[in-house]
């Protein structure tokens, strides 16, 4: 049978909690006129989420990474011009550093209120943000093929976005604590494996007409086929607080998707893990970042972030040069030698406590950190 090349198309979504600039904590109640504002600067492009303290973006189908990072921007600004009227900002943070999620008010709309019925405390504790990522990939078996095999990269993507390591006013020790609570959700995780589309549509099948789910958007694995365009949807990344960063992992997602296409045409294929050695190095990515490395499953042993990484330059250098995006992909070097949005959150708040600020000063300062980073490069 035929198979056509994939568009390689990319779009990216990205959640955004909405702070006080003068009490920094979340705004749980923000104008009503928000979005509206939102979308006479930037249009249909921002939807309101689950909580009033949220927000998401969406960029427009790209045809590459400059024009993925370019529309992004623009959102950003446009969020943060309709934000400044009303003294407040957006954060780009996967959790928010004190405020309690009890505190917060869940969107009037139909899909949530019967999100937040089905899924109880589950969904109420969801003050969490994430950025996911679609790349264009037209063949439903290839989609499936290639999400069969990408599943390995998923915890080195995720390693390289952490941006919630506190809680509720607590460091909780995790890089990305978003997941722990992500995960208290039904179909989530590191996705099923599939022999074919046809095979993955049955599945989808039984749920619905038991009754389960309306569709396949009810389904939030790490990684998905969309249930709306015809993408691959990467879930996995926090969202990263610097744009650059977010640009850098969206670029090498992207590669990562196009090397393993050009292995399949030459009748080669990334091997595959079982899905309990994927969740060891998803833990890790949760719990260290890239500090303390992951297995490499070939090897049998725990080998440094770095190095790991590099292979995966190595492997994807070719796919970089076509697409177009080598520089993009290069600045995930970057997010090494200067942390990731957790990394520094995490010094932020030791700065401040070094200077003998209170616990709350801490706090505040972390969010002023994620506020001027927001806002970075744009």
């Amino acid at each position: 049978m035929f198979l056509r090349d994939p568009e390689f198309t990319i779009g990216i979504e990205e959640e955004y909690l909405l702070v006080d600039k003068e009490h920094r904590g979340l705004v749980a109640d923000p104008p009503a006129s928000f979005i509206s504002e939102c979308e006479d600067e930037i249009g249909s492009q921002v939807t309101p989420e689950l909580l009033r303290s949220q927000v998401e973006v969406g960029t427009k189908v790209c045809a590459n990474v400059q024009e993925a990072r370019a529309d992004l921007a623009k959102l950003r600004r446009g969020i943060i011009k309709v934000a400044d009227r009303h003294g407040i900002a957006p954060i780009a943070a996967s959790t928010h550093p004190f405020s309690r999620w009890v505190d917060q008010k869940h969107t009037d709309k139909e899909r949530y209120d019967s999100l937040t019925t089905e899924m109880a405390g589950a969904a109420r504790r969801l003050v969490i943000c994430g950025m996911h990522v679609h790349v264009g990939i037209g063949d439903d078996n290839l989609r499936i093929d290639i999400m069969n095999q990408l599943s390995y990269f998923l915890p080195h993507l995720l390693a390289l976005s952490c941006s919630s390591p506190f809680w509720e006013g607590h460091d909780t020790g995790l890089k990305s604590y978003r997941l722990t609570i992500f995960d208290a959700l039904p179909r989530t995780g590191v996705p099923e494996r599939f022999q074919s589309y046809a095979e993955y549509q049955r599945h989808v099948d039984i749920l619905v007409n038991a009754g389960m789910i309306q569709d396949s958007t009810k389904i939030w694995w790490d990684l998905r086929p969309s249930g709306r365009f015809p993408t691959l949807e990467s879930r996995i990344m926090d969202v990263c607080t610097r744009l650059d960063d977010a640009i850098a992992i969206a670029a090498l997602l992207l590669c990562l998707m196009r090397m393993l296409y050009r292995l399949r045409c030459r009748n080669q294929r990334w091997r595959q893990y079982t899905p309990m050695l994927i969740r060891e190095n998803r833990w890790r990515a949760m719990r260290y970042s890239f500090d303390e490395g992951m297995i490499d499953f070939a090897k049998g042993e725990l080998v440094p972030y770095s190095e790991l990484i590099a292979e995966i330059l190595d492997l994807t250098y070719e796919d970089a040069e076509a697409l177009g995006c080598e520089a993009e992909v290069g600045s995930v070097r970057d997010i090494l030698s200067r942390g990731t949005s957790a990394h520094r959150q995490l010094r932020a708040h030791g700065l401040a406590a070094a200077a003998g600020k209170t616990p709350q000063e801490c706090l505040n300062a972390v969010v002023d950190t994620l506020i001027a980073d927001t806002r970075e490069a744009l």
